[in-house]
């Protein structure tokens, strides 16, 4: 039996907005991150004491947040330099530190491979960890379109939009360009879109980003990484030949070929989740149930399509599709993808064998349907969701043409 899934509404948004950070913010930001840096690895560090000493002497002693944040206040009683800090961020820190470290326990209880696992926490070092800081309520606040946090730092917010709602927390951070950015938490606002009637079938592939039964709402692959590969490329060569030697510190041009080389790969990342989310924008608007393929390209990363496969953005473009049909209350369906290209849209029978990647075309061997092997997918996407194929834009199965000139 195959197992779909229906996405729920309600939940949480974020809404990101560029910062503009003076000289002294940015020094205060910095302060705060080194004091944040430090809960952390003190936090790694009593994890890997308690984990040896369970194994050395038998014991099951737990090092979990609550221990760590009687830890915290101590620190702060007998460190002035740590109390000169906000507690909030230093709070969630830990709150994050526990959240690492319970799903690499989890990956290691469900027998993961070493590939999938998320791995324990480690050091966070000063040269190559950039500065997160989340804040609660209690930490920040805004005022005449600034945001003022805890211990004094106020910076200065580009708004590019309103705030549907109070956020109830805001992550500080700083990307690998140097930018500074301010991530609200807001309750997550449904605007519902008139009817239409309409169906639809999703299949991810490589050749194709998506197939749809619509010709119409296929998405083409944009190939936006093969455009940019030539400057990446140089960016590569540059870093290579300025790679510092082991337990040196990298020189100048190393660092500005690493910045470019990251302003690169961001404006690549821009352009695939734009790709993306316009076209999730294009399909809700015009759907009202959409069966898609609840397809994981993580397994591609060791094949023959990887860095294709990479540059389709598979992942990123069916998050989008899952967070617009929430947002406009469409009917977003996610079907398990065993067996998909295997199954008849037409008659519903199984192939006999695998039909292999290369093979652009299927034909039934039990009624005789010929169809691009992609569209007959999506089509049984709608049949496994439990949707009527012929509510597709009006349209009928693949095949169905032939069989009844048959």
């Amino acid at each position: 039996m195959a197992q779909v899934g229906v996405v729920a509404e309600g939940g949480h948004a974020r809404y990101t907005f560029r910062l503009r950070v003076s000289s002294t913010a940015r020094t205060a930001l910095a302060a705060e991150w080194d004091r944040c840096r430090w809960v952390w690895n003190e936090c790694v560090a009593k994890s890997k004491a308690v984990y040896l000493r369970n194994k050395a002497a038998g014991e099951k002693q737990t090092c979990g947040p609550a221990q760590l944040d009687r830890m915290l206040t101590e620190a702060r009683k007998t460190t002035s330099w740590l109390r000169e800090g906000s507690s909030v961020p230093q709070q969630q820190i830990i709150r994050d530190f526990g959240r690492s470290r319970t799903k690499a326990y989890k990956d290691i209880s469900e027998r993961l491979p070493m590939t999938r696992r998320a791995g324990m926490p480690k050091w966070k070092t000063k040269r190559e960890a950039l500065p997160t800081l989340n804040y609660t309520r209690r930490g920040f606040r805004l005022k005449d379109g600034r945001l003022h946090l805890a211990g004094n730092i106020a910076v200065t917010v580009v708004w590019s939009r309103e705030l549907p709602a109070q956020p109830s927390s805001v992550r500080v951070y700083q990307d690998s360009l140097g930018h500074w950015y301010a991530s609200f938490v807001v309750p997550s606002q449904v605007q519902p879109l008139p009817e239409t009637g309409r169906l639809l079938g999703v299949d991810w592939g490589v050749k194709e980003t998506a197939t749809t039964t619509s010709d119409a709402y296929d998405l083409p692959h944009a190939e936006h990484g093969k455009k940019a590969r030539t400057k990446l490329t140089r960016y590569d060569r540059m870093m290579a030949r300025r790679k510092p030697k082991k337990g040196q510190p990298a020189s100048k041009g190393y660092r500005e070929a690493k910045k470019l080389r990251a302003k690169a790969y961001k404006k690549v990342a821009r352009q695939r989740a734009d790709t993306g989310r316009k076209w999730a924008k294009k399909v809700v608007r015009d759907h009202d149930a959409i069966a898609v393929e609840d397809f994981r390209p993580k397994f591609l990363a060791r094949t023959t399509m990887a860095r294709k496969a990479a540059d389709a953005a598979i992942g990123a473009t069916k998050a989008a599709l899952i967070e617009m049909g929430r947002k406009h209350r469409r009917d977003i369906r996610l079907v398990h993808p065993a067996h998909t290209t295997m199954d008849c849209a037409h008659c519903d029978a199984r192939a006999k064998h695998r039909l292999p990647l290369g093979e652009r075309t299927y034909t039934c061997t039990a009624c005789g349907a010929v169809s691009p092997r992609d569209k007959n997918s999506a089509h049984v996407m709608l049949i496994r969701a439990g949707l009527n194929p012929a509510g597709a834009d009006g349209g009928r199965p693949p095949g169905a043409l032939l069989q009844e000139a048959a």
